[in-house]
């Protein structure tokens, strides 16, 4: 690789810095600056609406990499740095201060922001924010702290908003969670499991309720009624919005690069640019084993794409083809997801006859497409091989728990060509 040559990064989050780092171990010798406009240095998101929010950590404790570890790999680090617009002819960033920085290569890691819907009143309320940043952390912790009642609500009841429940649950607050559809989880999981987190959270002192759509908020005195379209009202000292994200294309469309839910991008992570990459929540790319699109908002998603960019800069021939998982904590429970469940034909429940220990298996037909488990890392690892085998679970025996939980024991003798 030339020394000359410049590579940058729009984003320093898990996409950006992973990649960052790779880079220079993949073997490149020029420069690499990223940019972000959170001042804070890179650090770990999924703890924000967790173990952070409920500690009383500076955000130091959370990093991605120490400081030092960017001036020892040769990366710079612009924080508090907005980018304008990227020029693809000239290959130039125009920083929203003014300046230009060239580049030979750009990756564009811009990942999402949280979605705000148009609630009548939103804007004049008080105590109210996202959960996506450090800085949204830390307006909720002081708000929490100097609130007398805290009487917490929270718009969506998504991953998000469960967990963000379960720890202001756990510092003592007065936690209710509104969904606007009829089950929580409804996009990402099946009736059964969305029973078992309201019930797992109902027995934890947290209110959720379904079929909730906020339209208004009133604001007297620093206090906050929540009005649902079916007349209901909802004190609240705080409220979290939590609702679901907007993907951050902006940038990559204004300037040109091809857009479809997401910025779209090869097995290599190039865009429709050649010189230019994009990795992350921000991305649309093609997933081998569902033989579709997908876009990801998961940080195995950002690091593994970051890898594959990396590599395929550098002259690796490289392509993504790595299975989905993700995971969320909620009071004692552990939840581990791998694979994608939508399409699914049938459902089936292994429980394995212990408190809060079970997996929820989607089949579509016999092709296990994904697997929900339940503080039961057993599961998720058996799940993942099958998976990525494809070959065929025997059903009968996977929901009967007296058969010893192991790949060869669930395996169907009757195997599809």
């Amino acid at each position: 690789m030339s020394e000359n040559q410049t590579c940058v990064v729009v984003g320093a989050s898990h996409a950006g810095v992973n990649f960052a780092f790779a880079l220079r171990k993949a073997g490149w010798q020029g420069s690499i600056k990223l940019f972000d406009a959170d001042p804070s240095l890179p650090y770990h998101r999924p703890p924000l609406s967790k173990a952070y929010l409920t500690s009383a950590d500076a955000i130091d404790k959370n990093l991605l990499k120490a400081a030092e570890t960017y001036q020892k790999d040769d990366i710079e680090l612009n924080l508090g740095v907005k980018v304008g617009s990227i020029e693809l002819t000239a290959q130039v960033l125009q920083l929203e201060n003014g300046e230009q920085v060239a580049f030979d290569k750009l990756v564009i890691a811009t990942g999402a922001r949280p979605f705000i819907p148009p609630i009548e009143g939103l804007d004049s309320a008080s105590n109210l924010y996202p959960l996506r940043t450090a800085q949204d952390v830390e307006n909720i912790r002081q708000a929490f702290a100097h609130s007398a009642q805290k009487r917490v609500v929270i718009i969506g009841g998504g991953y998000i908003g469960l967990e963000t429940a379960a720890s202001l649950k756990k510092l003592g607050g007065e936690v209710t969670v509104l969904e606007r559809e009829q089950r929580i989880l409804a996009r990402v999981t099946a009736p059964c499991m969305s029973d078992y987190f309201q019930r797992l959270h109902a027995d934890n002192g947290v209110t959720v309720a379904t079929s909730k759509n906020v339209v208004r908020i009133e604001t007297t005195d620093g206090e906050n009624s929540v009005q649902c379209d079916d007349g209901t009202v909802y004190p609240a000292d705080i409220i979290i919005v939590g609702v679901g994200i907007r993907v951050n294309t902006e940038l990559a469309a204004k300037a040109g690069i091809e857009i479809d839910n997401g910025i779209k991008v090869n097995a290599q992570a190039r865009t429709s640019d050649e010189n230019i990459y994009a990795i992350g929540d921000c991305t649309y790319h093609y997933n081998p084993h569902y033989q579709r699109f997908i876009r990801l908002e998961s940080v195995q998603n950002a690091v593994d794409q970051a890898k594959v960019a990396a590599a395929s800069i550098c002259g690796q021939e490289v392509e993504y083809d790595t299975l989905p998982w993700f995971w969320s904590d909620q009071y004692d429970v552990k939840l581990q997801m791998v694979g994608l469940s939508q399409g699914y034909t049938d459902i089936l429940v292994r429980d394995e006859s212990e408190p809060n220990k079970f997996s929820v298996w989607y089949f579509k037909g016999d092709e296990l497409l994904a697997v929900d488990a339940v503080n039961n890392a057993k599961a998720y690892v058996v799940a993942t091989k099958f998976i990525k085998s494809g070959e065929r679970i025997d059903k009968a025996k996977l929901v009967d728990a007296s058969v010893e939980f192991k790949p060869a024991n669930l395996l169907s003798r009757i195997q599809v060509c």
